[in-house]
């Protein structure tokens, strides 16, 4: 089979599976029509725009992606506010903003370029090119790679075919320090001009270099409101990211707490298709806001629960959200340890 037969299948495989399901009878709120699910706007708050239009967002709400999907793994579109429930620490919470609109997003990618890498590093990058690709313009990226060391070697940027030039030099070699990188990249995130963030970390080993633990890196991850896709390539039966394996283990709790999604590929090949599908992900998800019942600025963490109430005749949906998030805290609360 030819390169280019091969490359018309996959992207015809990819096609189906990446397909939106639009749910019958209904559609995409317009923030500009629905005003019963605007944040009440306070002399504190976040903007962002979005398109043409500038999206206003209550700093006391509390934000929650959603990425909804049926059996086949299809995302599903068209859902509204009633569709969803949501509560804190089993306290039942009420949804008062509600978007379906594909935002603009701050993204840091997170290269490993150790020396494990050096037999699958051409094809990471272009996987990691073709994510950059299906960005919109007013997305923007941040680029750590990493070895003995994180190094941030592209600052953030709307024009992707800077990072794309950055991909193209490094060569592979050293040690795997993962935690510090994705730690710097979380620290990088605070600096995103853009409410919704996200990580993407790709890499093929087991954490080797760092001085950062896992744990302090978790607890960070809990302090920040990201979503984190992990992809960890699996292509020999004793790989450090084969099931079982500890850092197999870290990369998917990485991911779950955030909502977010890890993937661990047995061929460097299928890294362009699953980059594909985050990035379609990122654009196909559910923003949901509410006021906390709980008005304790104490800094504890606050489990959050999201349900979906299908619609009728649409059974078998999945949800995806974070885990949950710390409580504000005043001056006379300790904030929580790292």
């Amino acid at each position: 089979m030819t390169r280019k037969n091969r490359t018309l299948i996959v992207a015809a495989l990819l096609v189906l599976t990446l397909s939106v399901v639009m749910v019958a009878g209904t559609g995409r709120q317009n923030p500009e029509q629905n005003t019963s699910d605007k944040p009440t706007e306070k002399p504190a708050e976040k903007t962002a725009k979005q398109g043409s239009q500038t999206l206003k967002i209550d700093v006391d709400l509390v934000l929650v992606n959603a990425t909804v999907t049926d059996r086949l793994g299809r995302y599903v579109s068209g859902l509204e506010a009633q569709h969803f429930q949501i509560t804190e620490d089993r306290t039942e919470q009420k949804v008062e903003y509600f978007s379906a609109e594909d935002v603009p997003i701050s993204v840091g990618v997170i290269f490993d370029v150790s020396g494990s890498m050096k037999d699958k590093i051409a094809t990471a990058r272009n996987a990691a090119q073709t994510f950059l690709k299906t960005g919109n313009p007013e997305d923007e990226y941040f680029m750590v790679q990493f070895a003995n060391r994180p190094e941030l070697v592209s600052d953030f940027t709307t024009d992707v075919t800077k990072l794309q030039g950055k991909l193209i030099m490094t060569p592979a070699k050293g040690m795997t320090a993962m935690y510090d990188s994705v730690y710097m990249g979380l620290e990088k995130l605070k600096e995103g001009t853009n409410p919704k963030k996200a990580l993407l970390l790709i890499t093929d080993g087991e954490d080797n270099k760092s001085r950062y633990t896992f744990q302090q890196v978790k607890e960070f991850v809990k302090e920040m409101d990201v979503q984190i896709y992990g992809i960890g390539i699996v292509d020999e039966w004793n790989s450090q990211l084969s099931a079982g394996r500890t850092g197999r283990a870290m990369v998917e709790e990485l991911a779950e707490l955030t909502g977010g999604q890890s993937f661990f590929p047995d061929s460097v090949y299928e890294l362009e298709d699953i980059c594909t599908k985050i990035a379609v992900e990122l654009k196909n998800q559910y923003v949901i806001g509410y006021h906390s019942t709980n008005e304790a600025k104490d800094g504890k963490w606050r489990k959050i629960r999201v349900k979906v109430n299908q619609p009728k005749g649409i059974t078998g949906l999945n949800v995806r959200y974070k885990q949950g998030y710390y409580a504000p805290t005043s001056d006379a609360a300790p904030a929580p340890k790292n």
